[in-house]
């Protein structure tokens, strides 16, 4: 079973992300910050983050992808960053931090479901 880590500071777009996934074979995890979502990576060793960009603290989405892409363990999990900001820059900042997608909110279920199963190699 395939472990996804949400880290995402907003509980209700955790649970809206949670919901869309949970009938699928995956075990969901969840961090409200970038902090915590590294101590969880650390600790759960994920096969997909799903990272919001804008979260309060030391650190934001886009410093959670570097710091994921510098460690050797965890250096080659992909990284969805998740964000309102759409823009071309807004997309290849993520993508120069590391991301392997980048998904603007609001995007549908459906959406995140390809994705996730695409980045997963499932049917999820």
């Amino acid at each position: 079973m395939h472990k996804i880590l949400i880290v995402e500071d907003h509980a209700d777009i955790r649970r809206l992300i949670r919901m869309a996934l949970e009938f699928e074979p995956v075990e969901i995890h969840e961090a409200a910050d970038a902090e915590a979502g590294l101590a969880a990576a650390h600790a759960l060793r994920p096969d997909l983050v799903l990272a919001d960009v804008m979260m309060p603290g030391a650190m934001d989405g886009l410093d959670l992808c570097r710091a994921l892409r510098a460690e050797p363990a965890l250096a080659t999990v992909p990284v969805v960053m998740l964000s309102a900001r759409g823009t071309a820059v807004d997309r290849q900042a993520g993508l120069d931090a590391g991301a392997t997608a980048y998904l603007v909110k609001p995007f549908s279920p459906m959406q995140l479901l390809e994705l996730t199963g695409s980045l997963l190699g499932t049917t999820v």
